[in-house]
């Protein structure tokens, strides 16, 4: 196409020019008259034309600049108008549109009620990774390679690099109590540290079970601790979360990693203890394993047993949550269903 065609061309699409707004009026501007725009490299075209045709060319050039920006201008004035019209029509003493505000989740409530309750007697918040390492989750927990006890969680291993680490070195975790052997071989006792975390389980998706869920794990290790003190603790946690009424009792366990163990009921609060469905009449509903710590895993984190000795304990939030509000399918806490997140707005 030559110059004085591009010219016409361009002659057509200023006057048709249309801009519903100044940011769409300041798009056309850049498009034809900035430094890169269509009519500037018109005008370096212009510098090839032949002498004869320089006077002709250069007068339409001039009035195609002239004309864009006139047509320019006007649209800017329209777009300007329209827009103070537009806020002298706003109603500034009209309430705003209210604004829906989201909830804490469930889990994030219990989650921190826990922790405020066992900060009140000296915990403190310890964390760790989410994908850990064999000597950490097992290792240093009395856990031997070949320990059928391993069978107890099914895990989630992840492979690397052959040659940089063993496959089945590198795992997700499968509980906090990794966060507490981290704290044990860095730390000097006495310790006393709160483990909050996500843990994973290979385990098939239900009402009752899900492949991921959370843990709040206690550890307290200093001299001469005993397993009265862990009963004196956890009694007065389930006193603070279900009331001052509620009762414990401990009932012999086996874990691994702690020596006496035992698992921990709590009167059931719908019967008070007198049986119903919830606690399938016994009265009694587990919410956590607890135990002292095993010599063996105090040596293993670098810890004189003949020392020291410690005490630990470990819960899941959902079980705690599903006690404290009544939710029964656990699915529901990680399908983010409004409805179901509404309901602890008040809470």
């Amino acid at each position: 196409m030559i110059l004085k065609d591009k010219i016409a061309d361009l002659h057509r699409q200023v006057e048709e020019m249309k801009a519903a707004n100044a940011e769409e009026v300041e798009a056309l501007r850049i498009k034809f008259l900035s430094k890169k725009g269509a009519i500037t490299e018109l005008f370096n075209e212009f510098r090839e034309v032949p002498k004869e045709e320089k006077k002709e060319l250069g007068q339409a050039l001039n009035q195609l600049r002239q004309a864009a920006e006139v047509r320019i201008n006007e649209m800017r004035e329209k777009a300007s108008a329209a827009g103070m019209e537009l806020a002298d029509k706003q109603d500034l003493t009209r309430t705003p549109d209210t604004i829906e505000l989201g909830t804490r989740h469930p889990l994030s409530l219990v989650r921190e009620e826990i922790v405020d309750i066992f900060s009140r007697i000296g915990f403190t918040v310890a964390e760790g990774p989410e994908v850990e390492d064999d000597k950490h989750v097992y290792g240093l927990l009395n856990f031997p390679p070949e320990h059928p006890a391993r069978d107890m969680q099914d895990t989630f291993f992840i492979e690397k690099e052959v040659g940089v680490q063993k496959p089945t070195d590198v795992l997700l975790r499968s509980h906090t109590s990794s966060v507490q052997t981290r704290v044990m071989t860095s730390q000097k006792p006495p310790i006393r540290v709160l483990c909050p975390g996500r843990v994973y389980r290979n385990e098939a998706i239900s009402a009752r079970a899900h492949c991921f869920f959370h843990q709040v794990e206690g550890l307290y290790v200093d001299k001469n601790v005993s397993f009265a003190d862990l009963r004196e603790v956890l009694l007065y946690f389930a006193k603070e979360m279900f009331g001052q009424d509620t009762k414990i009792r401990l009932r012999p366990s086996y874990f691994p990693f702690t020596e006496p163990s035992a698992e921990m009921d709590i009167s059931c609060g719908l019967c008070g203890g007198k049986g119903c469905s919830f606690c399938k009449g016994t009265g009694w509903v587990e919410i956590l394993g607890c135990g002292m710590v095993d010599p063996n895993v105090l040596e293993a984190c670098g810890i004189d047993s003949k020392v020291y000795s410690g005490y630990a304990f470990g819960m899941g939030v959902e079980r705690i949550t599903n006690l404290k509000y009544r939710v029964k399918d656990l699915r529901l806490f990680s399908e983010n269903d409004v409805r179901f997140l509404r309901q602890f707005e008040s809470c």
